[in-house]
């Protein structure tokens, strides 16, 4: 793992929460239960991030997903430390005030695509509302250098809302990666209590601005169920996200990290998971990724050329 070893304390990775009551954890239904990490290849990409000093959102948030993915190699590098300046009540990323920025970091990122001999690559970042450009330069430099070490890999970022700075967010823009991910995680009504530091319409209104500055970016945004919305609030969301031109929907269960952080509220079935991808391919998403366990950047190689081959159909059609 690549926790600092002073935030593997639960008081010390999650200060905010301890005021919170224990929230009972519930049983996970049978969809939900996943295979241990194993395997000759989860072990080698996990020494390639150890021996780069990479800190990975699959470890940090607890992703239920990184046996299977660390297994093809497909590991989410996330960029500018391990602590967030945020404190979202359904994230297991450590909160509190980060260290400064390591300069040489995007180049280590570059290093390893290269070294993982990857052809499509996911880089996320905790939320650094401590710098003036949220990080901008940062995700320019990071981009950079994967284009400099792997020039044939395709390049998908998951980035912060970088308070709405639009100077920031061109930036990133500009350096052209191919899919900018931003997730909208829940529905309005809860914002407050779910995602307290955020805004709705501002996260939307970036996505949006990357559409009308680079319209050959794909866009991405994803969303967490089982924290109390309805479908209809749903419905809505969808809606929002078409008409800020957003490519590719990804909508997964909420699963709760510490008794401290939100509680699921429901489970949401297989079946009712399939009601929702039937919903958002109704509205015109080009790609719609809707499971239990899907996450932002599970099976991100193979659904980019799903992305590719869906917008190449819908231009032939036009």
């Amino acid at each position: 793992m690549t926790y600092n070893p002073e935030l593997l304390k639960r008081e010390k990775r999650h200060p905010e929460k301890q005021k919170n009551p224990d929230r009972p954890m519930g049983k996970k239904p049978d969809w939900l239960r996943v295979k241990a990490p194993q395997g000759k290849v989860f072990h080698e990409t996990r020494e390639v991030m150890k021996g780069l000093k990479l800190t990975t959102v699959c470890e940090e948030a607890g992703c239920p997903n990184i046996g299977e993915c660390w297994d093809k190699k497909h590991a989410t590098m996330m960029i500018m430390g391990e602590v967030c300046t945020r404190a979202c009540a359904f994230c297991n990323i450590a909160t509190g005030k980060p260290d400064e920025l390591d300069k040489m970091e995007p180049l280590r990122v570059g290093v390893a695509v290269e070294k993982m001999g990857l052809n499509h690559v996911v880089i996320t970042s905790v939320d650094r509302d401590d710098l003036t450009d949220g990080g901008a330069e940062h995700w320019e430099k990071t981009i950079g250098a994967i284009r400099f070490k792997a020039p044939d890999t395709t390049i998908e970022i998951l980035t912060g809302d970088f308070k709405g700075d639009v100077d920031a967010i061109d930036h990133v823009i500009a350096a052209k990666p191919d899919v900018f991910n931003h997730n909208l995680e829940t529905v309005p009504a809860l914002y407050p209590t779910i995602r307290p530091g955020a805004r709705y319409f501002r996260s939307l209104r970036l996505l949006e601005r990357v559409k009308d500055v680079d319209p050959m970016i794909f866009t991405k945004s994803g969303l967490m169920v089982g924290l109390g919305e309805t479908i209809e609030q749903v419905g809505q969301v969808m809606d929002d996200m078409r008409a800020a031109k957003i490519d590719f929907i990804t909508i997964g269960q909420y699963l709760q990290p510490t008794p401290k952080h939100a509680p699921v509220v429901h489970f949401w079935t297989p079946e009712e998971f399939a009601k929702l991808e039937r919903m958002a391919k109704a509205k015109g998403f080009l790609m719609v990724s809707a499971t239990p366990l899907t996450r932002s950047s599970y099976h991100a190689d193979a659904d980019f050329a799903k992305l590719k081959a869906a917008r190449a159909k819908k231009i032939a059609a036009e």
